[in-house]
């Protein structure tokens, strides 16, 4: 399991905003608990819908929660390259780069 710090806005938000941190929380969870699709996989679906209106902040949270749900880095490689036809070369080598900052380091921001 990755230990990664949740980014700092996110944290702030959460300590503002307690009730919409939980609705936002049971809204997830409730998604994820009416289907048969596991964990692991939805966090893969949930990384590549990221990927694809190119959020760099749900990568990053998609990314994380996938290895935390067990994926491995070449799962989490192959859903973001599994785009390339769908939403574009420039656009996969983006959030490869996002991805990394989890993978690579656990957090962003560690380029040089």
């Amino acid at each position: 399991m990755l230990e990664t710090p949740l980014p700092k806005t996110f944290t702030r938000i959460r300590e503002q905003h307690p009730k919409l941190a939980a609705a936002i929380d049971e809204l997830g969870q409730a998604v994820k608990q009416e289907g048969p699709i596991d964990l692991k996989s939805a966090q893969l679906i949930q990384l590549a819908a990221a990927a694809s209106i190119r959020s760099e902040g749900a990568v990053h949270s998609h990314a994380r929660q996938a290895r935390e749900a067990g994926a491995s880095q070449e799962e989490i490689h192959h859903a973001i390259i599994l785009l390339t036809s769908t939403i574009g070369f420039p656009a996969v080598m983006a959030a490869l780069r996002w991805v990394d900052d989890i993978l690579d380091h656990g957090s962003v921001g560690h380029y040089p």
